[in-house]
């Protein structure tokens, strides 16, 4: 194994542990927010898979699903985010008042 299919297989590790740290927080919570993060767990847990394929197939393009998977969770990620970013500032909004 190379450095480059190690540093994938970390990386693949990683987005595991962030997946469990998630579905783990999708228990407590709003049910509104238990089903974003459980979707957020389920595109984190994809990420790690699509890194594992990637060490097996050389690159993240080829075959070209791999990169639409790819592509699919980090929108799911940006869409994450902006949901967090509207929670966060519309909660502001509210201790404003």
């Amino acid at each position: 194994m190379d450095a480059v299919q190690w540093f994938n297989l970390c990386e693949a590790v990683l987005w595991l542990v962030i997946a469990i740290v998630l579905a783990v927080h999708a228990m407590q919570g709003t049910s509104q927010l238990r089903r974003r993060t459980r979707i957020l767990a389920i595109a984190f847990l994809l990420f790690s898979v699509s890194d594992v394929i990637e060490i097996q197939t050389g690159a993240w393009w080829k075959p070209v699903w791999l990169m639409l998977l790819k592509g699919s969770c980090i929108a799911t990620f940006a869409w994450g985010l902006w949901r967090y970013r509207q929670l966060k500032s519309s909660a502001g909004d509210e201790s404003k008042l």
